[in-house]
């Protein structure tokens, strides 16, 4: 009896998923629950597990091709009883080795995966641990796993942490960096038949001029076509201001060690303008609406999307009811949204909706900006570098940590006079974090 491989539910306005990549080819066994096949949506990474043992049979739907929801990615059929502990293709090899005459294999070649990985582990020597491929390919992220056959790593030979962790795409990075010291180019490539007869090879006329295409995946896709699709459906404008960021900087100098001790995290930047960002929205609505039609829906909660820079592309992770968050909880849900982004964990209820979106370009250097708008939202903060400039502060002029700040808005819905009130408001309270404070 064969037993169907669906497409499942992708969750809350998913409806379409790409085939990434295939664990198992056809006629090779499987177990229950072993991840045969990586779905991509627009959102996130999806892995498909075999609901029952056997043989994959079939392969109906292959890598690149689009499926929905319920549609039969493969098929697996039982492996028959009177063969059971074996292998199905070793099963049926004596039978079609005794058809054409050729004697069956001996039991003797089949090599233990248990004894073959003991052998990897004492040829590493003691204190390194490594793992058989496919007990790799179980343990690794689907980043790192993408990864690894972009760059031809074998993931059975990245050390396994001895905390338990899964093996993540930095640990593959740094074993493909490590991989590629110290190797030479054999002789044979550089030496051509005439310099080898002693006459000069004649010198290319520049260096190698290599090309490389390569799928773009569904989020890829998607972000391309969301940002296309912002600035052809809303009328887009641009604001901006800067902010001295002194008062910031010195209350988290005085208070980053005691901060860090009691939340076992760091009191960064972000939490401040989150906080900032809650108060001006309060007094300027319209910046946490979206237009639907004819209407404006105005949203009375605050669910702040943060962008974070993941492998695939952007991503944008909300923190939710953030006008009930602390400093604390702001910091940790921010910390956690990045460790996701980059062990490709982060899950549909991460990234689903938001009322508003900051993204921090700061963090890579940015000085200034425009950001984009996140639709249906229409209003998104660009935070940039904090750096040292000569300003005028009471007719003097001094040197100042200085940060360029954008709101890019919907000039469909928001006025440009509240627009500039509203970076104004977020100005106001970020150079008198005590503000905050009183705004709840």
């Amino acid at each position: 009896m064969a037993t169907r491989i669906l497409v499942p539910e992708l969750g809350e306005s998913v409806i379409e998923a790409t085939v990434g990549h295939w664990h198992k080819s056809e006629g090779e066994p499987v177990t229950a629950g072993e991840v045969l096949v990586e779905l991509e949506t627009d959102k996130v990474d999806l892995e498909v597990g075999a609901e029952r043992g056997g043989i994959l049979a079939r392969i109906e739907r292959k890598e690149g091709e689009d499926v929905k929801i319920g549609d039969v990615l493969g098929l697996i059929e039982e492996v028959a009883s009177n063969v059971k502990g074996a292998s199905p293709a070793r099963a049926s090899g004596p039978a079609k080795a005794a058809g054409s005459g050729a004697p069956p294999p001996s039991p003797t070649t089949v090599e233990d995966p248990a004894s073959r990985t003991a052998a990897v582990d004492s040829a590493h020597g003691p204190g390194k641990v490594e793992v058989s491929q496919a007990s790799a390919e179980a343990v690794a992220t689907p980043s790192a796993r993408r990864l690894a056959r972009e760059r031809g790593v074998d993931l059975g030979q990245v050390p396994v942490k001895e905390n338990g962790h899964r093996v993540t795409r930095e640990d593959v990075e740094s074993l493909a960096v490590a991989s590629t010291v110290g190797v030479q180019p054999a002789p044979s490539i550089l030496q051509t038949p005439a310099s080898a007869a002693g006459v000069p090879a004649e010198k290319p006329m520049g260096g190698e001029r290599r090309e490389e295409r390569m799928r773009m995946s569904r989020r890829r896709m998607t972000i391309a076509h969301r940002l296309v699709e912002a600035q052809h459906t809303a009328a887009m404008l641009t604001t901006f201001n800067e902010v001295d960021m002194a008062a910031v900087m010195e209350l988290r100098k005085r208070h980053k060690d005691q901060f860090k001790e009691r939340y076992g995290v760091g009191l960064g930047i972000s939490s401040f303008f989150v906080k900032a960002a809650v108060a001006a929205l309060r007094k300027f609505p319209r910046l946490n609406a979206e237009v639907q039609g004819d209407e404006i829906v105005l949203k009375h909660y605050y669910d702040i999307g943060v962008a974070v820079g993941a492998p695939e592309g952007l991503v944008v992770p909300v923190l939710r009811d953030t006008d009930r968050m602390s400093f604390a909880e702001i910091e940790i849900g921010i910390k956690n949204f990045a460790r996701k982004a980059q062990d490709g964990t982060l899950s549909l209820a991460d990234i689903r909706g938001g009322t508003f979106t900051i993204s921090n370009g700061g963090v890579f250097g940015s000085l200034l900006s425009t950001p984009i708008l996140n639709p249906p939202q229409v209003g998104i903060l660009g935070l940039h570098k904090v750096q040292e400039r000569p300003v005028s502060v009471g007719g003097q002029i001094v040197i100042r940590p200085m940060m360029y700040v954008a709101l890019s808005y919907d000039h469909r819905i928001v006025d440009g006079s509240e627009a500039v009130q509203f970076l104004v408001r977020i100005k106001e309270l970020v150079e008198d974090p005590a503000g905050l404070l009183l705004e709840g």
